[in-house]
């Protein structure tokens, strides 16, 4: 799973950089620009923001500010707040993934076309729903091994 993770994002950045590159160079050193290239880029671009926050869901290494985290002394302490993070986590994201549900009906329903290529934007547009059931099964799969984690007989209270 790492491997293939890792194989797709770097084909999308690598993708996305390219796009970029040659938008650059194309526009603004041979000062004829490629019609088109920016809305052709959309796909990748929000395939590589969802499935790179899909990935730091699944490695659990999103960015965090755990303060509280240095005043707690017991490693039973910190697993009360790793579960309390978690279910706010999951319930914020639950509703997020309700309203990207309400989002994928209606780009289905209204099947919007890109100004220029006539390319279907559902296929961007459902990226957003992907990204979010996957992130919330990351998430709770965490939340159950916090969970685990925090009622084993043998989960130390203090730190060595």
């Amino acid at each position: 799973m790492d491997r293939f993770a890792s194989i797709i994002l770097t084909v999308l950045i690598c993708v996305v950089a390219l796009g970029q590159f040659v938008q650059v160079i194309t526009r603004y050193v041979l000062e004829i620009p490629v019609m088109g290239l920016e809305e052709s880029l959309l796909y990748p671009t929000m395939w590589l923001y969802m499935l790179g926050a899909v990935n730091a869901s699944r490695e659990n290494t999103h960015i965090r500010a755990n303060v509280l985290e240095i005043f707690l002394s017991s490693t039973k302490q910190q697993q009360v707040l790793a579960v309390i993070g978690e279910v706010i986590s999951l319930t914020v994201g639950i509703w997020l993934t309700i309203w990207a549900w309400d989002f994928t009906k209606y780009s289905i329903r209204v099947w919007r076309e890109s100004p220029t290529l006539y390319l279907p934007t559902f296929y961007v547009d459902v990226a957003l729903i992907t990204g979010m059931v996957l992130m919330m099964i990351f998430t709770a799969w965490h939340l159950i091994k916090h969970l685990i984690v925090l009622f084993s007989p043998d989960t130390p209270t203090k730190e060595s």
